[in-house]
């Protein structure tokens, strides 16, 4: 019996539903993977313009992340950094190849929302790019300015403001004009007149724009602000700092001029100057511009900052009188500055353009200045030498000058109007003669040198311990042909007593060369000579060879520093401390300037390390003169300090006149010491006449260093207190430099008074050293150095005087120049390298002598010990802060005693994604107490970064590969370690008392407890980041091992990991040779030092075994040694035993097999799985790029990915050669369920026609009985009284019947009731 019509109906539909499904899902089955994979439309990733809402800190995020998909060809969106509150600072890059640096092309920048509050610009920038991108290859202006230029473009700088402010907020009443710390981020830069006075951690935005500004060295930007409609200029302040109406004006004010109002004339309100703004309506700007300063008064600008520090030309744009105007508004203020927008960009291509590089061997100059004679404001050319000097339409002579070169000019250079003029310059090197002078090679023209401006430092801030040895190391590298880095000892901590020695061949003691020197921060807490002397090495190191004074200076006369004799001291001394003690003393609290021996009285005290030090330095150095820089007053001291009274009273030394002569030399040049009243309100009492003093006069001092130096050397030394604060504030370093600079070097210049000769035996002209040289009526002796040279200070009419030993005198003369080529700054970075200069590269470190060369060759002075964490986090910052371009510092979580784990990334590109590179990842201090492995790490980390820009493999090597190292995972463990305990335990678990080795699992089921902190960290850094090998570093036996640590009867890819881990035993003077010397694990005879980790100790949750399967990268165990914590001595010697093996680690994680894996259209294909020897496995990373290390030999490479087909290739692995690079195209996998596609969508199709053919004939019998029994229905209707009497007997009669009437649903039809009473 057929079912009623509407239950029919409803199964019918079921079935074409089910049938609709069925044929979806065979069809689409072929089609998933493609579905996954298929970048979204622009119709449904992108919504259409409407310029109707503001975006929030998402949907931005959002936006701009979809354009940067659409317009691969010519957008790449990057960070630059993120915000206090954790909001990245998205910089859209719009140029043609966007994901390379191409030479040739102007780097421009857009800037907005920098108030949070003045959002205008923030949605201007936005409908910017999706201009420039929708009309690119459309519009040839559009096509033109992206082709030819690198631009750069930043909707919003303070994205945490943005989301606190209100739509519809005109004057920033509600807030959000600051960033999440409240500070107004264009207060925040330094300043040529205030330096810098906001600390950096409160303002993240701002340090990372400074980052992107230094890095990028853009030639033309825009600032673009709200709150009324002009054009603003450099400067933004002045140095009176004068409220309003002070005209600062630029070197290049006209140039500034000219670019405001290119943007001003563009705008249809701005050109008439009257932005008739409701809360100023008198407020008026003449063509719509405006001089900054004039204005009104902005110090800490950012505009400023890019035209000082950065390059770059700056203007802000005001948009909009109300700061955040309704949505309303936005389509309005697009029309009205799109022109001004576009037409200001394109004056990046005005004045002058070209390159600069070497005459002899063609290689591009960075940091080379470009002087335009007239303009007082210089820039430098970039990494690919290449310059943008933006110059209005004229006639200018411009020259090019490098330190180690002859300066090129280039007279008449005509700038017309359009496009910038071509001119390119060759330099060529000076060359040494024989007899050591320097001399220009005789074939280039003699050319004028521009009037010169010295190279001022550019960074102040205090410097740590360990921020001061790095920086140290890094000038005596970068400069070594004039820097010297030596330690003459060491404080009662352990802290080297550093001295850097500045002079034309600093090694070495000249015949005929005074010695001098500089001490500071003798009272650890009177800080401000130790900064000045780092900024002298600085000043003095840059401008060797192009400043005349600092190149005389440098070549005669030997010099030498010491930023601190009181290292110790200074590390407990606290910043702000007016006139305090705290630090002043050494760590045993001793008074380390009344701890010399005096002439008048016995000092009891015992004498200090750092005494003794200086002391034997002294004595083994023919010193002539010397300066000794405190703080507290503002002064120069000159000896003698006490008498034999003890007495506060003139104590006059027989030189006195000479004392006297020089302490003036300095007081004068200081524009405030000379004036002789220094600290009126700390000290009124305090009157120096011409800013000089008796030192026993002001107050006596027993056991100085000043008069044990004039009474038991040759030298002569004053006392100069630098400043009335003894530990200021780091914003006031800058003004302490520039009263100081002139003084330090007219100082330096006493050196070269009075008279010098040499004392030589008549008979054959050889000196006499020890030789006493008499003045008469002068009851001072000096004494000749070891080859007979000697030098007398005096006075003018102190010269005649009376020798015990005949002589013969010269006077003081200026010789040639001697200039060795200097290498570039390390901040310049060289162009990638070519595929096959990478080949050759890998290629020469791997066979011969090649490795052993780039060890000789990035020598580095060190002085080992153990840091604490404390030291091991300053010197990783020091690291940062002396190498910021290639240096990035990731906390990487908190230990359980809450001590940050530290990761230090090292790259030419730190804050950039660059899945095509290798990553290599150096771990150490798992086990706290093993730390030798931290301090090996901290090294290598530092040889990285001194070498950099001047070692050219190291280069090479950072410029192609991306280096993690993160020195201690176990920071507790190694706080509580002990040192020179072989085998003892403590700190070897961290402080929960779990041995981190044992505590990496990947699945939540294998773990019984949660994961340690430190463990977690770890975990994460290996899960997220897409490695390519990891190096850990332990203790405790002299061995590598590889995976695994857990109990497996056979390692997949063991050839490769064995491998690995043989290329470091290789490398490793003893470790190769498998013979440990280690009694205290049982096992002496390793072959070839390698060995799987669980035929040393087997056990779970080993960090290498997690790296291995969770991390999908091998990871070698390197066991440095047989003691855990051997004695510090040990060291280095330890270090000279791994630092190869170190180094050839990043030499094999360029090798094996790397390629990319795209489909047919060439989109990348990421996640795709690499099977390597059919077992184990990588994944593609961003860009489909993978990298895969294998051992030498021929293997076989499988791509897979879903909805694709397999692809297989086989590949040959060299030993010596770069990874075989390879191409894999995936192509779509026709089949389902193992059948042909098209077979199996034909079958589908055949069934589904078959099911509804079936359905239909059901319908239609079922219909057609449905009628037929309706008809029978309503004939019995019509004679119901006929049938009533015999129906209701019937169902009387029927038990079928009363049960069908009795139960029957009120929902039934008449039909479906006669039906039941019919059954």
């Amino acid at each position: 019996m057929c079912p009623s019509r509407e239950r029919l109906s409803t199964m019918l539909k079921l079935q074409l539903s089910l049938l609709a499904f069925l044929f979806l899902l065979v069809v689409s089955l072929g089609d998933a993977s493609l579905l996954r994979t298929r970048r979204l439309s622009p119709s449904t990733e992108e919504t259409v313009e409407t310029y109707n809402k503001y975006y929030s800190y998402v949907e931005l995020t959002e936006r701009l992340q979809s354009l940067a998909r659409k317009y691969p060809h010519i957008a790449n969106l990057s960070s630059i950094g993120q915000s206090v509150e954790g909001r990245e600072l998205w910089a859209m890059r719009i140029t043609s190849d966007p994901s390379t640096d191409t030479p040739g092309k102007p780097k421009f920048k857009y800037v907005g929302n920098m108030h949070g509050d003045e959002t205008v610009s923030r949605q201007v920038l936005v409908y910017l790019v999706e201009y420039l991108l929708a009309k690119y290859g459309e519009e040839p202006r559009i096509t033109e300015l992206v082709n030819s230029t690198d631009i750069y473009i930043m909707p919003s700088m303070n994205p945490d403001g943005f989301e606190r402010s209100i739509e519809g907020d005109c004057s920033g009443d509600n807030g959000g004009r600051n960033n999440a710390r409240n500070v107004d981020l264009n207060r925040s830069f330094p300043d040529q007149y205030d330096g810098t006075a906001t600390n950096p951690e409160k303002i993240p935005e701002v340090m990372a724009v400074i980052r992107w500004i230094r890095e990028k060295k853009f030639v033309l930007s825009g600032n673009l602000h709200g709150g009324t409609v002009v054009a603003s200029y450099p400067f933004d302040d002045s140095a009176s700092h004068q409220r309003q109406g002070q005209y600062s004006q630029s070197a290049d004010d006209i140039l500034f001029r000219f670019l405001a109002l290119t943007y001003s004339q563009n705008h249809p309100v701005m050109k008439t100057g009257q932005p008739n703004c409701p809360d100023a309506m008198d407020e008026t700007f003449k063509d719509g511009i405006t001089n900054g300063a004039q204005w009104y008064d902005v110090p800490g600008g950012m505009q400023d900052y890019n035209y000082l520090f950065g390059n770059c030309l700056e203007i802000t744009v005001e948009l909009s009188c109300c700061k955040y105007p309704f949505a309303s508004e936005l389509h309005k203020e697009w029309n009205m500055n799109r022109e001004s927008l576009l037409t200001y960009m394109e004056k990046i291509h005005i004045g002058a353009r070209g390159y600069v590089k070497d005459n002899i061997s063609g290689a591009a100059l960075t940091n080379v200045s470009i002087v335009v004679e007239g303009i007082r404001h210089n820039l430098t050319t970039g990494k690919y030498g290449e310059y943008y000097r933006l110059l209005l339409p004229g006639t200018y002579n411009i020259t090019a000058v490098a330190p180690g070169y002859a300066p090129m000019t280039v007279h008449g250079v005509q700038v017309m109007e359009g496009k910038a003029t071509e001119l390119n310059f060759t330099l060529t090197p000076l060359v040494t003669d024989t007899a050591g002078s320097i001399t220009e090679n005789k074939n280039s023209p003699s050319l004028p040198l521009p009037e010169h401006h010295a190279i001022q430092p550019q960074e102040f801030r205090h410097h740590n311990y360990a921020d001061m040895e790095l920086f140290l190391r890094k000038y005596s590298s970068e400069f070594p042909s004039i820097a010297h880095l030596i330690s003459i000892g060491s404080s009662v901590e352990g802290r080297e007593l550093y001295v850097m020695v500045i002079s034309d061949s600093p090694m070495v003691h000249e015949h005929g060369e005074p010695e001098f020197k500089y001490v500071a921060n003798m009272h650890g807490n009177e800080v401000v000579g130790r900064e000045l002397l780092l900024n002298l090495i600085e000043y003095l190191c840059r401008n060797y060879g192009t400043d005349p004074e600092v190149t005389e200076l440098v070549n005669n006369t030997r010099i030498h520093i010491m930023p601190s004799m009181n290292p110790d001291g200074y590390e407990v001394a606290t910043e702000g401390d007016v006139k305090g003690y705290k630090g002043r003393n050494n760590s045993n609290n001793f008074d380390l300037n009344r701890n010399f021996p005096d002439q008048f009285i016995t000092i009891t005290e015992p004498r200090q390390p750092e005494t003794i030090a200086v002391m034997n330095w002294l004595k083994s150095t023919p010193f002539v003169l010397s300066a000794n820089l405190h703080g507290g007053s503002l002064v120069v001291n000159y000896p003698y300090d006490d008498d034999k009274d003890g007495l506060n009273k003139y104590s006059q030394s027989p030189d006195d006149k000479v004392f006297q002569q020089v302490s003036r030399a300095y007081s004068q040049e200081n524009p405030l010491m000379h004036n002789g009243r220094p600290c009126e309100d700390l000290y009124p009492s305090e009157n120096f006449k011409d800013g000089i003093t008796n030192g026993a006069s002001w107050y006596n001092v027993p056991g100085g260093m000043q008069d044990w130096n004039y009474l038991n050397t040759n030298c002569f030394e004053v006392t100069i207190e630098l400043g009335c604060v003894k530990y200021p504030l780091a914003k006031d370093l800058p003004d302490y430099w520039e009263h100081n600079r002139r003084a330090l070097l007219q100082f330096l210049h006493q050196v070269h008074t009075g008279v010098k000769g040499t004392v030589s035996d008549s008979s054959d002209g050889t000196g006499i050293p020890n030789a006493t040289i008499s003045v008469a009526e002068i009851d001072h002796n000096i004494t000749t150095a070891h080859t007979g040279d000697y030098w007398r200070l005096l006075t003018p009419d102190e010269i005649p005087f009376l020798i015990s030993i005949s002589f013969f005198l010269d006077k003081v003369v200026v010789v040639d120049f001697r200039l060795e080529r200097l290498h570039s700054d390390t901040n310049g970075q060289a162009p990638p390298l070519s595929e096959k200069e990478l080949r050759d590269l890998i290629k020469d470190l791997s066979l011969g002598q090649g490795l052993d060369e780039l060890v000789k060759s990035s020598a580095t002075e060190n002085n080992f010990r153990y840091r604490p964490y404390k030291e091991l986090s300053e010197f990783l910052r020091g690291l940062t802060l002396n190498f910021p371009n290639i240096t990035l510092l990731h906390s990487l979580g908190q230990s359980a005693e809450y001590r940050t784990i530290l990761a230090l990334e090292i790259s030419n590109k730190p804050r950039e994604s660059e899945p095509s590179k290798p990553k290599i990842r150096f771990v150490a201090g798992i086990h706290g107490n093993a730390p030798v492995g931290t301090e090996l790490l901290l090294e290598f980390a530092a040889l990285l970064c001194i070498n950099y820009g001047k070692n050219p493999a190291i280069t090479r090597l950072i410029n192609e590969t991306r280096i993690f190292i993160i020195p201690s995972i176990n920071p507790d463990g190694r706080e509580r370690a002990v040192e020179k305990q072989c085998n003892s335990t403590k700190g070897f678990a961290n402080i929960n008392g779990i041995d981190l080795d044992t505590d990496f699992f990947g699945n939540s089921s294998q773990r019984m407890v949660k994961a340690q902190p430190e463990t977690r960290a770890m975990m994460d850094l290996i899960l997220d980041k897409g490695y390519t090998l990891s190096v850990a570093l332990d203790g405790g036996f002299l061995v590598v091992t590889y995976p695994y640590d857990k109990p497996v009867q056979s390692v997949e890819n063991e050839g490769t990991l064995k491998y690995l881990a043989g290329v470091y035993a290789s490398n490793h003077p003893k470790m190769h040779l498998g013979v440990t010397g280690c009694s205290n694990n049982g096992q002496s005879n390793i072959p070839d030092g390698v060995m799987r980790a669980a035929e040393r100790k087997s056990h779970m949750g080993s960090m290498k075994d997690f790296s291995m399967d969770f991390g999908h990268c091998p990871e070698i165990t390197v066991y440095t040694g047989c003691c855990l914590f051997p004695p510090a001595d040990q060291l280095a010697t330890i270090w000279a035993e791994n630092k190869k093996a170190l180094l050839s680690m990043l030499v094999e994680v360029h090798k094996g097999v790397r390629g990319v894996v795209t489909d047919k259209s060439g989109k990348p294909v990421v996640g795709a799985i690499i099977v390597l020897n059919g077992g184990v496995r990588v994944f593609t990373q961003e860009g489909g790029f993978f990298h895969a290390l294998l051992a030498p030999g021929i293997h076989n490479i499988e791509a897979v990915a879903d909805g694709y087909q397999e692809q297989r290739q086989e590949v040959v692995v060299s030993n010596y050669e770069a990874a075989t690079s390879i191409a894999i195209v995936l192509d779509m996998d026709n089949n389902i369920f193992g059948l042909p596609r098209e077979f199996v969508v034909a079958s589908a199709a055949a069934s589904m026609t078959a099911l509804v053919v079936t359905a239909c004939i059901i319908w239609c019998v079922c219909a057609a009985k449905s009628n037929h029994q309706k008809d029978g229905f309503h004939r019995l209707r019509q004679h119901r009284d006929e049938y009533d009497d015999e129906i209701r007997l019937a169902s009387m009669g029927s038990k079928k019947s009363l049960l069908a009437h009795e139960f029957q649903d009120e929902s039934e039809s008449d039909e479906e009731t006669l039906y039941a009473n019919k059954i």
